[in-house]
């Protein structure tokens, strides 16, 4: 009841916050389907009970915030529903679809008791804002800006954004570390939050760091281990998607699930649903690689094997030719020489028969000189030719073997006796080379090929190479 006091009706605070619970108890006496979102949980471990903090918002901005109660039994109940549908539980930061009573308490205020929530409303709010995203995106064009760049033949250098103690991030190191084939990786580790509303701007900030160091890298790794939808919708979110999509190296990422692929997987350079399969893919690249160099330095050995072959033959060929042609030429330039010979013999008879006197003498003096200038001139030419054979052919034969002897010092490198001379070895077990420890167990005998002879040795024990 009121007090009047000087023509003032005074009601007391309880009077007031009466009047008002049962207003709102005649006004409210049903519960109702309620959006807003869960801004924070306030999860009390000790009671069980949450007092959940709902707002709305606006254009990034809140336009309305209650207080709400979720009661210790009722929050079981609706959580493991949670985790049954979306994989994770009931957390801060999401949008939600509950069924609540209006109350109000004189000592507490108004607030909403929660009932009932609907995960399938949170579920399809976080597929909307996947769809927006993917569609500004590509309305911006820079939805595959990313998957334009190209991977380097050998990518070895790789930057890690994860956490530390992340179990994918372990798996993904022992499993380029430990590849059997030996190929080298460098990778660093750039820290960042892996999930939540924080893991965005985390994420970004580490890929703002690698960008200033990018001539030390040829790709970037987000790694992270497995987690429900709700877990990873920070990689749904627009800038998250943008930095990844316009980032100036490969974006490969790995983390960890195998459905509901994410915005930020969609515009990432390659996506694998593990780190342990992202691993595993940059090994195949290197792999890929070892393949065509074996290939090609057996397709080198065998064309030096038939390229000194044919250098062989085509020797033996010129030389063949060579001694062909200096016989015939030689045989030419002699029956010629004896035909003149003939002939300036025959016309000296005839003018020795004819001439008795003064001008025979002069004729015999002049048709004898002119036959020794002759038989001179045709006896150097043929002393020429002779000798020109006889340069050209060994320097056309020098080259020819010099030819032959690069091609043998090429082969020879190539030798395996050769190969075990520079210090390597071939272990092999029942015939076959070993190339894991995988291959062998305790007691195995092992026969070892060196340079000057082999070695026979018994398994004693096996260790793992830390890299």
């Amino acid at each position: 009841m009121s007090n009047k006091q000087q023509d003032k009706q005074i009601f007391t605070l309880t009077q007031v916050a009466n009047s008002i619970r049962k207003t709102i108890h005649e006004r409210y006496k049903r519960a109702y389907w309620i959006k807003a979102e869960l801004n924070k949980l306030n999860y009390y471990r000790h009671s069980g009970h949450c007092y959940p903090d709902l707002v709305e918002k606006k254009d990034g901005k809140i336009s309305a915030q209650l207080r709400a109660i979720l009661w210790k039994d009722d929050y079981r109940l609706i959580n493991n529903r949670f985790v049954e549908v979306l994989n994770e539980p009931l957390k801060d930061g999401i949008k939600i679809l509950f069924y609540a009573r209006i109350t109000f308490d004189p000592l507490y205020g108004l607030s909403l008791r929660i009932l009932d929530i609907d995960p399938s409303f949170t579920l399809g709010d976080l597929e909307k804002e996947k769809q927006d995203c993917i569609r500004q995106l590509h309305n911006e064009g820079l939805f595959y800006k990313n998957k334009q760049l190209k991977l380097p033949l050998l990518p070895k250098r790789i930057a890690i954004i994860s956490v530390e103690t992340s179990k994918g991030y372990a798996d993904f190191i022992r499993i380029i570390e430990g590849n059997p084939w030996q190929y080298g990786f460098f990778h660093m580790l750039f820290p960042a939050l892996l999930q939540g509303d924080k893991a965005v701007y985390s994420i970004i900030g580490q890929l703002q760091n690698i960008c200033r160091v990018k001539q030390h890298f040829d790709l970037v790794a987000i790694i992270r281990g497995g987690g429900g939808d709700i877990g990873l919708s920070c990689y749904n979110q627009y800038l998250l998607a943008k930095a990844v999509s316009q980032f100036p190296l490969p974006v490969l990422t790995g983390i960890g699930h195998a459905t509901n692929e994410t915005v930020t997987e969609m515009v990432a350079f390659a996506n694998e649903i593990t780190p342990s399969k992202l691993a595993e893919s940059l090994i195949q690249h290197f792999h890929n690689f070892a393949v065509n160099v074996n290939e090609a330095a057996q397709t080198i050995n065998n064309k030096a094997k038939r390229e000194l072959q044919y250098a062989n033959q085509s020797l033996r060929d010129t030389v063949h030719m060579f001694r062909n042609n200096a016989s015939g030429m030689l045989a030419i330039h002699k029956s010629q020489l004896m035909e003149h010979t003939r002939a300036i013999g025959r016309e000296a008879f005839v003018y020795g028969r004819q001439i008795r006197n003064y001008v025979l003498k002069q004729e015999e003096t002049r048709l004898l000189k002119q036959t020794n200038q002759m038989i001179l001139e045709k006896k150097n030419m043929i002393d020429g030719f002779q000798r020109s054979l006889a340069a050209a052919a060994p320097e056309q034969m020098a080259k020819n073997l010099q030819e032959i002897n690069l091609l043998k010092e090429k082969v020879e490198h190539l030798k395996p006796e050769n190969v075990l001379k520079r210090g390597y070895s071939i272990t092999r077990f029942q015939g076959k080379a070993i190339t894991a420890k995988e291959q062998l167990k305790t007691g195995d005998i092992l026969h070892t090929k060196l340079f000057d002879g082999s070695i026979t040795s018994e398994v004693i024990q096996k260790k793992t190479n830390n890299l």
